[in-house]
């Protein structure tokens, strides 16, 4: 993959460099601020971003705001974020790129990041176009859920599901954390799909859809 580090911790940002070199992509750019991730995604073009959301001047949202800048002059860039907390109006924020079945995004947190190879998966299912987040992001997403969530209709079972699946997880992988068969997910997943009223012939990913209406619904 080719990809473009946004972090303005030295440390952190040349140990991705070195991390991801080592495992055979290339990093086109590695910068410090928002400004510069912007012009390195509308030149480079990369397969994904890794992008920490709290960057100079003032340490608050300009990574993200900047990452939201730069999918909206490349449309579909895919934009994984490294936070060092959960900020959930900025994965909302991230999450409202995806609309029109934009491309992959992900909000992991920097010290939850624990396994280089789980790392480096998320990363290629946000360069695939997939959706990923850590638990604790879904978890707190989740305490604003309005009193007439569309996905009440959901079973226990159903939201264990979708919950995974926001997570980044593939049926198989459902199937072994729930200690279920891959068919009894692959029942789950189309009840999730029919409730939400997601028919097979639309024009976006259902997967996707599903994730992002459990989240902002």
């Amino acid at each position: 993959m080719r990809v473009v580090i946004a972090d303005d911790a030295v440390l952190l940002r040349e140990g991705l460099v070195r991390l991801l070199t080592e495992r055979g992509h290339e990093v086109v750019a590695a910068v410090g601020d928002g400004d510069a991730l912007v012009g390195a995604v509308v030149a480079h073009r990369p397969d994904v971003s890794i992008v920490d959301v709290r960057m100079p001047p003032s340490h608050t949202d300009e990574g993200l705001r900047a990452a939201v800048e730069a999918r909206r002059l490349v449309p579909r860039t895919p934009i994984l974020v490294l936070s060092q907390y959960v900020e959930v109006s900025y994965a909302d924020d991230l999450l409202a790129t995806t609309g029109g079945g934009g491309g992959g995004v992900g909000y992991l947190l920097k010290d939850r990041v624990a396994d280089i190879d789980d790392f480096l998966d998320s990363l290629a299912r946000v360069a695939s176009g997939g959706t990923v987040l850590d638990a604790e992001v879904v978890g707190q997403l989740l305490v604003r859920r309005r009193r007439d969530d569309p996905l009440r209709e959901l079973t226990p079972r159903e939201r264990e599901v979708l919950a995974l699946m926001a997570e980044g997880h593939s049926n198989t992988a459902i199937a072994r954390a729930l200690v279920v068969t891959d068919g009894a997910v692959e029942k789950h997943v189309r009840n999730i799909f029919t409730k939400l009223g997601l028919p097979p012939d639309t024009a976006q990913h259902r997967r996707v859809l599903a994730v992002l209406a459990y989240l902002r619904g």
